[in-house]
């Protein structure tokens, strides 16, 4: 009897893949929920935003949970996905 056929080993992903997503997804979700955490606290300024204590906060509490919930659940970041990373 023939054993059934199995699946290629998937090819491993470049370094500078996983390197260039991580870090374009770090600054994605910085500017994203930054701007968003500084609109709701009064934070804005004419360049940008500017948090300072519990603001800020918030706002790495939102990057690492964004890194663990997507990679963990959803199979990867939003860049990951695009730059095939994951």
């Amino acid at each position: 009897m023939s054993s059934p056929a199995q699946p290629a080993a998937p090819k491993p992903v470049s370094t500078w893949r996983k390197v260039f997503a991580a870090i374009l997804d770090f600054i994605f979700i910085f500017a994203i929920s930054g701007y968003v955490v500084a609109s709701i606290t009064g934070n804005t300024t004419e360049s940008g935003f500017d948090l300072k204590g519990g603001p800020a906060f918030i706002v790495f509490a939102i990057i690492i949970l964004y890194f663990i919930l997507f990679t963990r659940y959803l199979g990867g970041t939003i860049l990951q996905r695009l730059l095939r990373a994951r």
